[in-house]
């Protein structure tokens, strides 16, 4: 508490009465003087420190812009929890409409659903293993048809391959045939013969 006095001609501590029942005389204050009970105790940094921590401020931060920055920090945390809570909301309901369909889907004609499941089902087996037996039989009729025709195409080019041969050896040059020619003039009759039989094949 003060004990100054103001006046026109500045600030003065008023007259004091002493315990003998002199009295003091007043005293003018100088500007800038502050008393020695007014004067505020020393506080070491670390003292301060331990001081301001109990208050949750971070040391050397302003208090005001801590409680600014906690209430924001308690806003966003808000915001966060509430769509976290519309979240779960939205997938409780999205759950229980899925329980609600399946269920009614499942309770709806049983009886019909489980008899003619299994008719059904053969049905279909039958039709898909009668569509492979004939896609296969198609396929080894239309392979062998093939095979056939290759081998015809190959034998009777190697006839006419002999031919040829046999022309040059009646012209009168035998000298300039190699041996592989001669081995393929030799096996004419057996090459014929295979090519008959695939012949009547090819007619069946």
């Amino acid at each position: 508490m003060s004990t100054y006095l103001e006046s026109d001609k500045g600030k003065f501590i008023p007259a004091t009465k002493r315990p003998d029942g002199t009295w003091r005389k007043a005293r003018r204050v100088k500007d800038g003087y502050v008393p020695q009970e007014e004067v505020p105790l020393y506080e070491s940094k670390g003292k301060q420190f331990v001081a301001q921590r109990q208050t949750g401020v971070p040391p050397g931060m302003c208090p005001l812009v801590a409680a600014e920055l906690k209430k924001a920090h308690e806003k966003k945390e808000k915001a966060k929890q509430q769509r976290v809570d519309r979240s779960t909301t939205t997938t409780t309901k999205a759950a229980q409409v899925t329980t609600a369909a399946s269920a009614t889907a499942t309770t709806i004609k049983p009886a019909q659903f489980t008899a003619s499941a299994p008719k059904a089902k053969n049905d279909r087996e039958i039709a898909a293993l009668g569509k492979t037996l004939d896609a296969e039989l198609k396929l080894n009729a239309d392979s062998h048809e093939v095979d056939t025709a290759k081998q015809l195409k190959k034998l009777r080019k190697k006839i006419r391959e002999i031919e040829q041969i046999e022309s040059k050896m009646q012209a009168g040059n035998p000298n300039k045939l190699d041996k592989d020619q001669l081995d393929k003039v030799k096996k004419k009759s057996e090459i014929l013969k295979q090519l008959t039989q695939l012949e009547e094949l090819a007619k069946v």
